[in-house]
């Protein structure tokens, strides 16, 4: 994994609580030169602890130590500050405004080394590693259904269980296991706009080929699956 030194002076101090949410996100920018310059420009208000580019190269902008400028206006589990409680890695990806293409391997392996050296410096628990699409539903949907989840679930780094069943599930129940997991919801209704793209996101992250398709037993089944995992940690 080369690193390469780009302070960026988008941070500040973190507020209170520990470090306990790794999140990730793509860049949405067609080169990786002009997300890093935009990370580092004072004129945007954002950054991320680090870069990772498609072929392996990372960019390190801000200290682990610092609140970076990367979560926006998010929830997760309570919490709203969520840029004090995380590290903020972008991946470098045309995303869905320029080209959204699979994560090349150079670029996995990178991000794989980088998430285990930060899970030695901070305790964040399996289900607290988190796509921006989870913490910002209906307002993000990065870094997308093609990130290769499960690969870094069977490197140490995050929750995928392997063995879910299908099951049932009723609305109230959907709502649930959704607010059990860490998403934000509203009340018992799953047909309410939260909870709509509280369930969105999950299936983003855990169901990634079912976007399209109804809800199922087998979505229930893993949705239910995550729960009773985050429940155990």
């Amino acid at each position: 994994m080369r690193i390469v030194e780009r302070p960026s002076p988008n941070h500040g101090p973190r507020r209170g609580g520990p470090v306990d949410v790794l999140l990730l996100h793509y860049t949405d920018m067609p080169r990786v030169a002009d997300a890093v310059d935009r990370l580092c420009d004072p004129a945007a208000q954002v950054s991320a602890h680090y870069v990772v580019g498609e072929d392996g190269t990372v960019w390190r902008l801000v200290p682990e130590s610092q609140r970076a400028w990367h979560a926006g206006v998010s929830w997760w589990a309570g919490e709203t500050d969520l840029n004090s409680r995380s590290v903020g890695i972008e991946i470098s990806n045309p995303g869905h405004s320029h080209g959204y293409r699979p994560f090349p391997e150079a670029q996995m392996a990178a991000l794989e080394s980088l998430c285990r050296e930060i899970l030695t410096r901070h305790p964040i628990p399996p289900h607290r590693v988190l796509g921006h699409s989870d913490v910002s539903p209906g307002r993000k949907i990065d870094p997308g259904h093609l990130f290769d989840w499960p690969r870094l679930a069977r490197a140490g780094i995050g929750l995928w269980p392997e063995d879910a069943a299908p099951a049932a599930l009723s609305g109230a129940g959907i709502v649930a296991a959704l607010a059990a997991i860490g998403y934000g919801t509203e009340g018992p209704d799953p047909t309410h706009p939260a909870n709509r793209a509280a369930l969105s996101a999950f299936r983003r992250h855990w169901c990634p080929g079912t976007l399209e398709k109804p809800f199922d037993g087998r979505m229930a089944g893993m949705l239910k699956a995550v729960a009773i995992a985050v429940k155990k940690t």
